[in-house]
């Protein structure tokens, strides 16, 4: 029996600059992973806790009665506890209204970039600095806000102030939830930031 040799001939071609690519079996590379749809997803979730965060927070409103000595009907006297009481509680409701306003812009801009074959790394790198300067407005937020809440619930025996968090149970529980809520936007928006920075990385190289 004879044996037939047989050998692959790969066709060339030579282009301008002088380069030499195969015509038959070349695979173009793979354009960078596009990570907007967990970008997208990551967006509504921060749009969820602001606006969940500020509900609560416009919501902390609580009347109590408190005795007087003064003589009947009016031995009682009621007393508010309201977030316009506290500038630091103030602080963090303009936070979180520009959390909202600013989640909404970005997720136009994620819908923008989805529908996009390859974003481009000027809009990734914008990103990385808003979504930074915005964590930090909301982490300073609600670091302003937790030291409240704390001498609310512990009080500053060092200086005599008393914790009223007893008293005002449900205006206690609404800064509360609320200051937890804007820790967790705040994480989101770290994780933004992480996801923009690979995402950018993985372009580069």
């Amino acid at each position: 029996m004879e044996t037939v040799e047989t050998t692959e001939v790969t066709t060339t071609t030579t282009t301008s600059s002088g380069k030499t690519i195969p015509e038959s079996g070349y695979v173009p590379p793979s354009p960078p992973p596009n990570f907007f749809a967990l970008d997208f997803a990551l967006r509504l979730l921060l749009l969820a806790a602001t606006v969940a965060a500020l509900v609560v927070l416009v919501t902390s409103k609580q009347t109590i009665r408190v005795a007087t000595n003064l003589p009947q009907p009016f031995s009682f006297a009621t007393r508010s506890a309201y977030f316009k009481n506290s500038p630091a509680l103030i602080y963090l409701l303009v936070a979180l209204s520009v959390g909202v306003l600013y989640s909404i812009i970005t997720i136009l801009s994620s819908c923008f970039a989805i529908s996009r074959p390859s974003p481009s790394p000027k809009l990734y790198f914008h990103l990385i600095v808003f979504d930074a300067l915005m964590a930090g407005i909301l982490a300073s937020a609600t670091g302003t806000a937790g030291s409240i809440a704390y001498l609310g619930l512990k009080g500053n025996s060092h200086i005599g102030w008393t914790k009223v968090c007893n008293v005002y149970g449900k205006f206690c529980r609404h800064i509360g939830s609320s200051t937890i809520v804007t820790l967790v936007a705040s994480i989101v928006l770290v994780l933004l930031v992480v996801l923009s920075s690979y995402s950018l990385y993985r372009r580069s190289h």
